[in-house]
């Protein structure tokens, strides 16, 4: 008899349908967050380059990923401060920025981050360096000329 209560409440207690005791998934969209766009002085967004942020006064990063092909990325600033963000695509194109964050996540200002005047000087720098490289080898390659007749 007792074989048979145990049974019972074996059976009982398998049929009833408890509540899983496993934990579960939530998500969240919320406003906010620092947005950085990334792109070639041609338009073109850096697709896929990796990005590093450091928060203020840390050596550690905060977080480390890359962008996504339209060449944005975007964090969770968790305290406010100079915030670095560098991004960069391995193929020797690198942005550097660093982000003044106030208090609650809010970036002082947004919009493009450029330096018109290095970019231009930089620019022209080459071009002239360019030039100078041409006009030098023709130089040299003159000058030898005329020593050689100079000499016979």
């Amino acid at each position: 008899m007792k074989k048979w209560i145990v049974i019972a409440i074996v059976v009982i207690l398998a049929a009833y349908p408890f509540k899983g005791m496993a934990h579960g998934v939530r998500g969240m969209v919320a406003y906010g967050g620092v947005i950085v766009k990334a792109e070639y002085t041609t338009g073109e967004p850096m697709s896929y380059a990796k990005v590093v942020i450091t928060a203020p006064d840390k050596k550690v990063p905060f977080q480390i990923g890359r962008t996504d092909r339209n060449g944005r990325f975007c964090f969770y600033p968790d305290t406010h401060g100079k915030w670095r963000v560098v991004v960069e695509d391995g193929m020797g194109h690198r942005l550097e920025v660093e982000l003044p964050v106030k208090p609650f996540g809010r970036v002082e200002r947004s919009g493009y981050i450029e330096r018109p005047l290095q970019r231009y000087i930089s620019k022209y720098l080459r071009a002239i360096a360019g030039v100078s490289i041409i006009f030098g080898i023709f130089g040299c390659i003159i000058g030898w000329k005329g020593y050689k007749k100079m000499k016979n």
